[in-house]
């Protein structure tokens, strides 16, 4: 939800021009990615603006118009991720995800135009 929440600060929210193209894993707690930026962005896989791929990862593209933001989460936090093993572990890192700033969790490039 961070990703989508910053990539609408930086292109604009707009529910209907911004395309989303999702890499991860098929599996939570990696796929969960996509509800988030479901629901921060507007965009939904209904709407045909997001595109998944089963990649490695996750990492989201956002482009509206000539603009592109490319966010991938940090290494050190997906392997934070991966060794967890309950349900109460995964409520209570994200409750502590939550609170960190945007550049802790994820690498971000800024392209201005693209062709």
């Amino acid at each position: 939800m961070k990703a989508g929440l910053f990539a609408n600060n930086v292109l604009g929210k707009d529910c209907f021009r911004v395309y989303v193209a999702i890499e991860t894993e098929p599996h939570p707690p990696l796929s969960c990615i996509v509800d988030g930026i479901q629901v921060a962005t507007g965009c939904t896989l209904g709407k045909r603006n997001i595109e998944l791929r089963n990649r490695k990862g996750p990492s989201i593209a956002f482009t509206k118009e000539k603009k592109r933001l490319k966010i991938i989460l940090k290494d050190e936090i997906l392997s934070d991720l991966k060794n967890i093993n309950s349900k109460e572990e995964y409520e209570e890192k994200a409750k502590t995800l939550i609170k960190q700033p945007i550049h802790k969790l994820f690498n971000i490039e800024e392209l201005k135009s693209i062709s």
